[in-house]
This record gives structure tokens, C-alpha cells and sequence, in this order.
């Protein structure tokens, strides 16, 4: 790591950021990892699965734009620390009274969502220390909590096995609150923060374009990223007839991959620009996926294409949030919020597209080759704006490297 990065910012802060957003996000994904235990004992057909573990997705997008009005006006230390207790709160709350329904995983789902929301209290709180150069690279390591997605697959299906998925919900918020208690210890707000602005002012970054580009490229991005990690142990269960403990630990795999590379997607940005960053990127997402679309036919061929998949989407969400801060730096927080929500949005569509599709036609294949056609839709929108982007950034924004 480049010696002025360690010297521009506040580490501690980044680091208290990275476990708050890594544990959060394990918990927010939770309900994909038992999705196979809860799904048995609550007959649920495939339809219902998948929205299962969409619905923690859809509410973590929506309560992104919450948190990220509140971190604006209130700082984002307060608002991670009572954002937190509450998800803590409903952990306790459903692992005492129990699961019994399916509309019981819809609620707990809402209550996940909070926890997914972390999004727009950690990245916020990270960016504010770091100067324009070194965005790509603080974001990138900040975002790289969404390698928590690999904690639930890693260890959800076998502490189900051994203690009952309703008895993890409950152990799930051992780890948030030492999470807290480290949060609330090491973070700290930057006096550098933007001041608060009228709910006017955020209403107006809807009407600029260049916010809707960006909602939608992270949509792509970090949607497929986190549809994949709530969707994949129940999609090698089905597909190839892994045991849910295996197929945890092939998501597991495929999680890793894209969460450990996203601080280089954002180090990647941050040299070569991060419009060619994501050219690249979404062009390799495309290929990936409409392959997976043909259904492959073993758990080993279909591995590496994943991977490869993955790779590309972790990284295009670290070259993504390169990006916002040059060009938002006044609104960081609230666009955080809404570039946020639209990730998770995209998750909740790839995450239910892929159940519906399995009930509908008796394939995974046609919700594959969907998501592919938006990642391709996506490498002809970045390829379009680049000019203007290139044109304009520098005079008018002061933009380090597009």
C-alpha cells in the first residue's frame, strides 16, 4: 500500500468501518445459507425461496437512502451505532419467539435489511478522511466488508446442522455487537464532513443524470454481487445436488473472490481511470454469465465461470464507488444512500428472477441470461458516456483520474 495513502487519512476509522460493514453484511445475508434448512422445514417451493432471501436485499436498498439522509445530518458514528442496536434488538427478538412462516422470514428479512443499510454509514464515514487520489483505494478497502457475505456461507449451513438454523439467528448477534463495541471505540467522525444539506438538495441529484448512471452501473455491479451471495447455496443445492454445507462453501468461494477484490477494483480505478476499469469489467461479466445462462453441467465446470463472474463484479463495485466521490464529493453521504439502494435493488432483482425463473420454467437459465444482458447493457451505457464524462469532469469537478 503507497505510503501517502497511509499518511492521508485516519486508519483506525477505516479499519472500524471495514468491521462494521463485514459483520453487518454477514448477518444481512443470512437467510440465503439457511435458506435450504428453512425452505424444508417450511415447505417452501422455489418461487418462495427466492424471495426469501431477496427480501432482506429489496429492504437493506430502501433503508440505505435512510441511513444515508440521517449519516448527513446526524454524522455516521450515531447513526452506525443506533442502526445496529436495533438490527441486535430484532436478531434477539426472532430467536426467541421463533420462526414458524414464511411471512415470519418476510419480517426478519425487513429487519436484515437494516443491517444491509450499513452500506451508506460505513463508506461515507471512510471517504470523509481521504483526499480525491486515494478514494478508490480507502472505498475499496471499506467496501471490502461486504466479505462478510462469505461468513454466512462459511459457517451458517454447519452451525444449522449442528444447533438448528433458528438457534444461528440468535448466535448472529454475538458477532454484531463485538462489532459494536469496536465501532464505537475506534471510529470517528471527520471534521472534514460536508455540512448538512435540505432535503431539497437531495431531491435535486435526482434530476442530474449522472446520478441515474451511476445508480444504474452499481446496480449491475454490486446487485449481482450481492444476489449471488444470497441466492448460490440454494442454486448449487438445486442445480447439482451439493448437501447445503458443500454448496455454502463453493458460495463461500465465489463470495471471497468478489469481496477480496474489490479494494483492487478501487486501486485499479484509481490508476488507469475508472471508466476503463469498468469497460473491461462488464465486458467479462457479460461473457461469464450468459455461459452459466447455458447450464453448465457439472459443479466443476461451472465453478471457474463463476469465479470469473464474480471477479468482475467485485471489482467493478470498487471501480464504481472510485468514481462517485469525484464526481459528488459535497453530497457523499446521500448519494452513497441512493447508489446504494440501487445495488441492493439489483440484488433483490437477480436474487428473486433467479427463484421465479426455476419455478416458472424449470430452469435457472433464462434469470442468468437476463442479468447477463444487463451487464451488457451496461458496457454500451459506460462506453457512451465516457466522452462526456472525460470532457467535463476535470474543469468542472476537479476529478483525479476518470
Amino acid at each position: 500500500m503507497h505510503k501517502g495513502f497511509l499518511k492521508a487519512g485516519h486508519l483506525p476509522t477505516l479499519f472500524a468501518a471495514f468491521l462494521y460493514f463485514d459483520l453487518s453484511f454477514m448477518v444481512w445475508v443470512l437467510l440465503g445459507p439457511l435458506g435450504v434448512f428453512i425452505a424444508k422445514d417450511l415447505h417452501l417451493n422455489a418461487g418462495d425461496k427466492g424471495l426469501m432471501v431477496a427480501t432482506p436485499v429489496l429492504a437493506g436498498a430502501f433503508l440505505r437512502v435512510v441511513l444515508g439522509l440521517l449519516v448527513d445530518r446526524y454524522k455516521a458514528k450515531r447513526v452506525g451505532i443506533g442502526a445496529q442496536i436495533v438490527v441486535i434488538a430484532g436478531l434477539i427478538v426472532a430467536w426467541s419467539i421463533g420462526i414458524h412462516s414464511f411471512t415470519g422470514t418476510l419480517l426478519l428479512g425487513g429487519v436484515l435489511g437494516l443491517a444491509g443499510a450499513s452500506f451508506a454509514v460505513a463508506l461515507p464515514m471512510a471517504s470523509a478522511w481521504y483526499p480525491p487520489q486515494h478514494q478508490g483505494t480507502a472505498l475499496g478497502i471499506a467496501g471490502a466488508g461486504n466479505s462478510g457475505t462469505v461468513l454466512a456461507a462459511l459457517f451458517a449451513p454447519g452451525l444449522a446442522l449442528l444447533c438448528g438454523w433458528q438457534n444461528v439467528i440468535g448466535l448472529a448477534a454475538i458477532p454484531l455487537a463485538l462489532a459494536l463495541i469496536v465501532f464505537i471505540a475506534l471510529a470517528k467522525d471527520s471534521p472534514n464532513a460536508p455540512a448538512p444539506k435540505p432535503l431539497s438538495a437531495y431531491i435535486r441529484l435526482l434530476q442530474q443524470g449522472d446520478a441515474w448512471w451511476f445508480m444504474f452501473f452499481y446496480s449491475v455491479t454490486f446487485g449481482g454481487f450481492v444476489g449471488l451471495a444470497s441466492s448460490l447455496t440454494i442454486y448449487f443445492n438445486d442445480q447439482y445436488g451439493l448437501t447445503p454445507v458443500v454448496a455454502g462453501y463453493c458460495t463461500a468461494a465465489v463470495v471471497f473472490t468478489g469481496s477480496l477484490v474489490r479494494p483492487l477494483g478501487g486501486m485499479v480505478a484509481d490508476r488507469i481511470g475508472g471508466i476503463r476499469a469498468l469497460i473491461a469489467l462488464y465486458s467479462v461479466a457479460a461473457a461469464a454469465f450468459a455461459t452459466i445462462a447455458t447450464g453448465l453441467s457439472t459443479i466443476w465446470l461451472a465453478m471457474p465461470v463463476f469465479l470469473v463472474g464474480m471477479l468482475a463484479l467485485g471489482m467493478g463495485n470498487g471501480s464504481v464507488f472510485q468514481l462517485v466521490p469525484q464526481r459528488f464529493s459535497r453530497e457523499i453521504g446521500v448519494m452513497t444512500g441512493l447508489v446504494g439502494m440501487s445495488g441492493g435493488i439489483g440484488g433483490f432483482y437477480l436474487a428473486s428472477s433467479l427463484g421465479y425463473a426455476k419455478q416458472l420454467t424449470g430452469s435457472y437459465g433464462p434469470g442468468f441470461l437476463l442479468f447477463a444482458m444487463l451487464a451488457a447493457l451496461a458496457l454500451v451505457s459506460i462506453t457512451g458516456v465516457r466522452r462526456r464524462w472525460r470532457t467535463t469532469w476535470v474543469e468542472l469537478y476537479g476529478a483525479a483520474r476518470i
